[in-house]
């Protein structure tokens, strides 16, 4: 049996696909059909059908060409770049049975290669005297813009290749000159011929270096000295994957207006705000939502608005140590609470309050806390990481996996903001928001310092960044 029914290359323009592409054309038994799914024509510019389908027939059901692909006389295969149809992506890589190449180029030439290319309006060459020479002009931003598009896609790839437990072939531009590494790729693709020599059809077009084709090389190379190559500032994220928690979506009693709730944010305040909307009490808001029901939700009430509220982190982490750890009782999570006595040596009084329990030993727990949530965060715990202190950041890229709120709100403002909110479904008196939206503010503001603010900053700089939050206003 074959090693393999099928194969992709993932590729990206200027990156050598057409020359690789023609190498595995010259293996017996190997077919590549261009950039088979190519939006803007099947296969190659000139061509109608690819295995006797053609471009209105490949995009109304795209699947039917990869299973022509699979099932077709020997091994068959395309190019798939970033920019081609991306519901045949998880497909692709779904099937094991479907060889993986990844070919890859130094970003900075596979960029001047696509100026000089769009500016000559020549992406191929077969034959030297035919060659159209140009020199470029270096954008910051528009090569900026290039990278992160490159990255972006190799990080998900990437990433479902792990996820899959599969390996790819890896190739990097400068190796496709190597008849061995072509020849490498025939084995991981199982087949038995092998190349004699590299193809000589298609002839390199900008061979000088990147000096002699870049106008502004001066701006260009001062530019990528300023780029954070090994992204150096990143801060690492460790915090496990959340989803997007729909049963957790609370909906007005008959506005359509939806919200997604940030645990040990304000969440009371705007719970009886979003009931009040209605002259409803809290418990007429509607919730326990699956995937399903929410999108018919969605789907009967054209104009409905989604919102989330943030809560600046040192709050909102407080909040979280005082409802959960600190007072006990009902909805407290005691088992964390023990371990962070015993095993943290946090001095949480047994019982609050607590008579020997004052400013300073709040503020002494809370910094230990914070602490903990660093480690827990950073997956040094075997504590589970709770929705109450992750990272708003991670809270949202949960959200974003089912459909991305239309607002996102801040707790200092939010009277003002939910009032816009309103407004946009056609609200124009509305209820007024408690101002006690965080009931722990008081023991807050006795025990907030430079410090706390510091440790807080060091646990949540991902929301400092993302969301731009100052300092605390204690």
């Amino acid at each position: 049996m074959a090693d393999f029914d099928s194969f992709v290359v993932f590729a990206e323009m200027r990156t050598g696909s057409n020359f690789l592409e023609a190498n595995l054309n010259a293996l017996e038994g190997v077919t590549c059909h261009g950039e088979a799914f190519n939006p803007h024509f099947i296969s190659y510019p000139s061509r109608k059908t690819t295995l006797g389908l053609s471009a209105d027939q490949r995009d109304a059901d795209p699947q039917a060409l990869l299973d022509a692909v699979s099932a077709a006389d020997g091994l068959n295969g395309f190019r798939f770049f970033s920019d081609h149809d991306m519901r045949v992506f998880d497909p692709i890589l779904k099937d094991r049975r479907c060889a993986k190449i990844v070919l890859t180029r130094n970003p900075a030439e596979s960029y001047v290669s696509y100026k000089i290319a769009k500016a000559t309006k020549q992406w191929k060459l077969n034959d030297v005297k035919r060659l159209r020479s140009e020199t470029i002009t270096f954008d910051a931003d528009e090569f900026d813009a290039h990278i992160a598009r490159l990255q972006a896609f190799q990080i998900k790839l990437l990433n479902a290749l792990q996820t899959s437990g599969q390996t790819a072939f890896y190739v990097d531009y400068e190796d496709l000159q190597n008849v061995d590494v072509m020849n490498g790729i025939a084995r991981f693709l199982g087949i038995p011929s092998r190349l004699k020599a590299l193809d000589d059809t298609l002839k390199k077009q900008n061979p000088g270096s990147l000096a002699d084709k870049v106008e502004n090389f001066d701006d260009m190379a001062a530019a990528l000295a300023r780029a954070d190559r090994f992204n150096l500032t990143r801060t690492p994220n460790f915090e496990p994957r959340r989803g997007p928690s729909v049963p957790s979506y609370l909906a007005a009693p008959s506005s359509p207006l939806l919200y997604l709730p940030i645990k040990s944010g304000p969440t009371q305040a705007v719970e009886a705000w979003l009931a009040g909307l209605d002259d409803a009490d809290v418990d007429a808001l509607v919730g326990k939502f699956t995937q399903k029901s929410l999108r018919t939700w969605k789907r009967d009430r054209p104009g409905h608005r989604t919102f989330t509220v943030l809560r600046h982190p040192v709050a909102r982490a407080h909040s979280a140590f005082c409802s959960k750890i600190l007072m006990g009782g009902e909805g407290s999570f005691s088992e964390i609470r023990s371990v962070l006595r015993k095993q943290f040596k946090l001095p949480i009084p047994a019982r609050y309050p607590d008579a020997k329990y004052g400013t300073r030993e709040h503020r002494e727990t809370f910094l230990g806390f914070l602490k903990f949530v660093k480690a827990n965060l950073s997956a040094q715990t075997n504590i589970r990481v709770d929705a109450h202190w992750a990272s708003q950041a991670q809270v949202l890229e949960g959200y974003a996996e089912f459909g991305t709120p239309d607002f996102v709100l801040r707790e200092e403002n939010l009277e003002e903001s939910l009032a816009i909110v309103a407004a946009q479904i056609g609200k124009t008196t509305m209820p007024q928001v408690s101002e006690d939206t965080d009931v722990y503010a008081g023991l807050l503001r006795d025990i907030y310092t430079a410090e706390v603010e510091d440790a807080a900053r060091d646990v949540y700089q991902r929301d400092y960044v993302a969301f731009g939050f100052g300092d605390y206003d204690a």
